[in-house]
């Protein structure tokens, strides 16, 4: 069973507001709690103190109309006033499908994202349900941004479903085939180094992905669009399709959720998407290095010493830091013709999560004003990262006796260490920012389901936005 490689339509469940039958949808939060029970029907007052109401997010109940069939609901939300992405979301996950439109003069902005994700799963290995429930539909009175945040939320979606399929049906010609699938939906060029042809080119790339089955053979990944003359941009993805930790083979528990370490390259394909449907006035130079960190008679070893691309040399120390060196090909290519901006993608270190936990991407930049605007991004749209120092007095812990630097940084600072280690790929004065992100949602939330998730996406593709087109 392979995973498709277009992405889905959500248009439907958010629609323009024309004046369409709908269930109305009452916002309200604990600053105005006491004024719209006083304003609202007797029947509907005692209901709410009947079931202890308090207007806390995310708190439904549905009150009584005139007859039956008037119901109505009401739903508990941080600020009325400024409406954030999850705000909506667990309404669609609890109601009976049907349409329904917000009461008053509110208007959903952002959150018609949680509304539509709140109704996506991933449903390839499932059989059908017996009784689909159908759609809610949202009717929003602002319709002249509703297909920006439709395409948000369809990347969204998209990098979800990436990470959660499994690895047999996401491996590195599956990535190839969604980036070809783009290019061919864009007008984009799409060029692929497979293989053998990695050795010499891109050769941790190759030493990396090389124990792999043919089936799985590495490869690089390479899409061009937008005119020649625009800014470039770079976004890379690392693509490590599955990572069983190389020949320092990680424990049964460690490797259980190594499907999702191509999570950076499905946040790479989803960040060109957005670009190239946004027709951005840019020059886009995409790369996802993929592989899979396999276990046979030829995987490289500890003790190792590869050249880059670039000429530096690398002593592996430990081939469970693999992701690293797949991106350093890569940053070393995307820097060959300095861009504008250069953006990376990655699961790369565990570090991280203990660092700043599984709802927040580390950050690292070179560049203030870029790392800046990136962190005001995901403040606006939603979407936070949390931005970690490249501390250069981390620099000596990843040393090496006889290659000019070590893939593994010892015990402490994993994550610094291992952005110092990249940025050693990054071309001189390429502003360069570099997302360590989990790509996963251990618990669930409304409309963030426990799984694959995007994580430093939508701040990016706001970023870049304000940059190069129309804020927003």
């Amino acid at each position: 069973m392979l995973y498709a490689a277009t992405m889905m339509d959500l248009s439907h469940l958010v629609q323009p507001d024309i004046g369409q039958p709908a269930r109305l949808l009452h916002l309200v939060d604990k600053a105005g709690l006491a004024a719209w029970l006083a304003s609202a029907p007797p029947r509907v007052r005692n209901h709410l103190a009947a079931v202890r109401f308090t207007a806390r997010p995310h708190e439904l109940v549905v009150v009584p109309g005139d007859t039956a069939d008037e119901w109505a609901v009401v739903l508990g939300v941080a600020d009325v006033a400024n409406l954030r992405p999850w705000c909506l979301a667990k309404a669609p996950e609890i109601l009976a499908a049907g349409t329904f439109r917000l009461a008053g003069d509110v208007r959903p902005g952002d959150a018609v994202i949680g509304w539509a994700l709140a109704q996506h799963r991933l449903a390839t290995y499932k059989k059908p349900e017996e009784n689909p429930q159908g759609s809610r539909v949202l009717l929003t009175g602002d319709p002249a941004r509703l297909p920006d945040r439709i395409a948000a939320a369809e990347a969204t979606a998209w990098v979800r479903d990436m990470v959660n399929t499994p690895a047999e049906d996401m491996g590195p010609g599956n990535l190839e085939s969604a980036a070809e699938a783009l290019a061919r939906r864009y007008g984009a060029t799409l060029e692929v180094t497979r293989g053998d042809a990695l050795a010499t080119g891109y050769p941790m790339i190759h030493a990396v992905g090389r124990a792999a089955a043919r089936s799985h053979a590495p490869r690089l990944i390479e899409l061009h669009w937008g005119r020649e003359d625009h800014p470039r941009v770079a976004i890379i993805g690392k693509g490590v399709c599955f990572d069983s930790g190389g020949l320092d083979i990680k424990s049964a528990a460690g490797m259980l959720l190594m499907k999702k370490d191509m999570g950076g390259a499905a946040h790479a394909l989803a960040l060109a998407q957005l670009i190239m449907r946004a027709g951005l006035p840019v020059r886009l130079h995409m790369l996802v290095g993929a592989v899979e960190n396999a276990i046979s008679g030829n995987a490289f070893r500890p003790g190792d010493v590869l050249r880059s691309r670039k000429g530096i040399t690398v002593e592996i120390g430990n081939t469970d830091a693999e992701g690293r060196l797949v991106l350093g090909d890569c940053l070393a290519k995307a820097s060959e013709t300095p861009p504008d901006v250069m953006i990376n993608f990655a699961t790369l270190t565990g570090a991280a999560r203990v660092a700043v936990g599984p709802d927040l991407p580390a950050l690292f930049a070179n560049s203030d004003p870029l790392a800046d605007g990136l962190v005001a991004s995901g403040r606006a749209v939603g979407d936070p990262c949390w931005r970690l120092p490249l501390w250069p007095g981390y620099e000596d812990m990843y040393v090496s006796d006889i290659a000019d630097i070590g893939n593994s940084g010892g015990a402490f600072a994993g994550a610094i260490t291992a952005a110092l280690f990249l940025q050693r790929f990054v071309g001189e004065g390429v502003p360069w920012a570099h997302f360590d992100t989990y790509a996963w949602r251990p618990t669930p939330r409304p409309g963030q389901p426990k799984g694959g998730e995007a994580l430093g996406l939508r701040a990016s593709w706001h970023y870049l936005r304000g940059r190069y087109g129309a804020a927003g």
